[in-house]
């Protein structure tokens, strides 16, 4: 089975650039501590990195 990562929004993205505003919501996180779980591939950690400073990641 793949692995699967939990990604949690930790803080706002009031005051943050709009390409990370929109790749936290396409992510699908709206609200601060709502989280969601995505597969662990490529083009999830490229966008994890990319707002990395906003959230938090766990493996599951």
């Amino acid at each position: 089975m793949e692995k699967q990562l939990k990604i949690t929004l930790i803080k706002s993205t009031n005051g943050c650039l709009e390409k990370q505003k929109r790749t936290v919501e396409a992510l699908g996180l709206k609200k601060i501590r709502s989280f969601v779980v995505r597969p662990d591939n490529d083009a999830v950690r490229g966008m994890i990195y990319v707002v990395k400073h906003l959230v938090t990641v766990e493996e599951i």
